[in-house]
């Protein structure tokens, strides 16, 4: 249980709720944004007393009906409820360590891929296996260190050399949101795992953006169907996306294609046949 980002996250998410959304009166002698915790409790079916140690960070592990009934109470959504459950340690719980190695069976698939870009994802984000096709599209990520093929340190940090953040993407915005939702949620399940809080503490400490949206304790992410890249070598490339979850080592594989016969699978065609040079993204 994690008392603390317990409850911060409790916090945030009453702060964000008006009255009038859990059907009480506004009233106009409110000092704080949200709902009052008596509020919570009465509508959760607790104490107030209890909800405010929760709040603070004293109580007790809340057993799964008092959960469920705060879940209630401060409209959580699914991947809320859940991401509650986990800081709560009613949830079933990881080693200390994410997964870092990819199964055989998923490196060969990538290269039976020739046309769709591929790649696999950490739960930290960073890129441990990708084709030839992702390679073009994106950038050739065998000349670089595993830390700088980190797509969330690249998204709020740069690079070390003068290239272009993100590849070009056009959802460069939402997809700093999603990265910063997706690694409370990892921090939640590896709370002692080196490599997540130190990534999470050089974002925090090197990008203003980044600690701005880690304070609002989101862990909710709309699913992205399509991005176009802006390529150097080949102009404007749209993609369909597909992240599909591999459940045994907390991974994503990440599918980007295009539909046959269109531009953009011609583009894609062209790149599979230029080759990784070309994914420099030079400002």
């Amino acid at each position: 249980m994690d008392k603390h980002e317990l409850g911060a996250f409790l916090r945030s998410r009453r702060e964000r709720l008006r009255p009038e959304d859990a059907g009480l009166p506004s009233g106009s002698r409110r000092r704080t944004p949200g709902l009052r915790r008596e509020e919570v409790a009465v509508l959760a079916h607790i104490s107030t007393e209890y909800y405010v140690r929760l709040e603070q960070g004293r109580a007790p592990r809340p057993s799964g009906e008092v959960l469920a009934g705060i879940a209630g109470a401060l409209r959580l959504t699914d991947a809320e409820s859940d991401h509650l459950h986990v800081l709560a340690g009613t949830a079933p719980s990881r080693s200390g360590l994410h997964r870092r190695d990819v199964r055989p069976s998923i490196l060969a698939l990538l290269d039976r891929l020739p046309q769709t870009a591929a790649f696999v994802m950490s739960a930290a984000f960073e890129v441990l296996a990708w084709n030839d096709l992702a390679a073009a599209l994106m950038e050739d990520f065998a000349e670089r260190t595993p830390e700088d093929r980190n797509l969330a340190r690249r998204a709020f940090l740069g690079s070390s050399r003068a290239e272009a953040p993100l590849y070009g993407v056009s959802d460069a915005a939402e997809f700093r949101r999603h990265v910063v939702m997706q690694l409370r949620s990892t921090l939640a399940r590896y709370p002692s795992d080196p490599a997540v809080t130190g990534l999470i503490d050089e974002l925090r400490d090197g990008s203003t953006e980044f600690a701005r949206l880690w304070e609002r304790h989101d862990v909710r992410s709309a699913a992205v169907l399509t991005k176009t890249f802006r390529h150097p070598a080949v102009g404007e490339i749209t993609v369909d996306c597909d992240a599909l979850a591999l459940t045994d080592r907390d991974q994503h594989l990440v599918l980007y294609s295009a539909p046959q016969g269109s531009r953009d699978a011609e583009a894609l065609a062209l790149l599979n046949v230029l080759g990784a040079d070309t994914g420099a993204y030079l400002r």
